[in-house]
């Protein structure tokens, strides 16, 4: 795998943060940047000035990240994300920028398969720590704070992952193992999988799997959504069939649907009862 690399133009981190906000974003050139803090209004944190100098500042972040192989990987992390945040290259999305490249490169160190470790969660939930531990940092060298706060996050991160990758197993396992029994004719795993893949499916992802032709497609879903397994909606002028059970359990929220846990109890223990009359 490349390695991050921060030199060429404004690099890909610029690439990253350009993504992330929709406009191309340039290394900082605007004077007299400072941060301030979101209750008294009193600036905590003047990050350096000047382009020429920001991208001195870059090209060293990126030789530690790149080089220094003898720190832990997750220590690693952690100060370069300081590093990235205490540069503050761009006017804005800084902090979005930084906890995306965190991901990636717990990705490149093989300490993940896929970029699927959300931290912002956690950092969301503890932000009072994320805004002091970079500050203790750079007022006073203290790093036990920050390193501490940042393994926490991963630790807390990857054990609310690993639950909810179970749990969407699990429901996908349920599912397969329902519509086999209540659906024999229009079972097929790879059916199952792309209701997994897409919980906002529409005709033509079944089509583009090579699950079955577009009018077969349609009939696959509506059938489904008979059973209670998707609900029929109307997007425009597309029909969309939302698997609600997997929405719910990914994060994602349905259009104009977010169901109760009552109601998606009940659901199962639909299921459950039409599961027990199909043996």
């Amino acid at each position: 795998m490349e390695q991050l690399n921060a030199k060429e133009d404004h690099g890909h981190i610029g690439g990253d943060c350009s993504e992330l906000k929709g406009v191309e974003m340039k290394v900082r050139t605007v004077p007299d940047t400072s941060l301030a803090s979101s209750r008294s209004g009193d600036t905590i944190y003047t990050p350096p000035v000047g382009e020429a100098l920001l991208r001195d500042k870059l090209a060293n972040w990126e030789r530690f990240v790149n080089e220094n192989q003898e720190l832990d990987p997750l220590v690693r992390m952690a100060v370069m994300h300081y590093q990235l945040q205490a540069i503050h290259p761009f006017t804005d999305g800084n902090g979005r920028t930084g906890r995306i490249l965190n991901t990636l490169y717990l990705t490149q160190q093989d300490l993940l398969t896929l970029p699927i470790l959300y931290l912002s969660r956690y950092i969301i939930a503890h932000k009072d720590q994320y805004y002091a531990g970079p500050l203790v940092v750079t007022r006073e060298a203290a790093w036990e704070q920050w390193l501490l706060y940042m393994l926490r996050a991963v630790q807390t991160t990857a054990q609310w992952t690993m639950n909810k990758v179970h749990t969407i197993r699990d429901l996908s396992e349920h599912t397969a193992d329902y519509v086999k029994r209540a659906l024999p004719k229009i079972y097929s795993r790879g059916l199952i999988d792309v209701i997994f893949q897409q919980p906002y499916c529409r005709i033509g992802n079944l089509v583009d799997a090579d699950v079955a032709k577009r009018q077969t497609a349609s009939e696959y879903l509506k059938k489904l959504a008979l059973a209670d397994v998707l609900i029929e909606q109307k997007s425009g002028r597309d029909l969309v069939f939302v698997h609600t059970g997997c929405c719910r359990y990914c994060g994602k929220r349905a259009i104009g649907l977010c169901p109760t846990r009552k109601v998606m109890l009940l659901r199962l223990m639909t299921w459950r009862k039409r599961l027990g009359a199909a043996v």
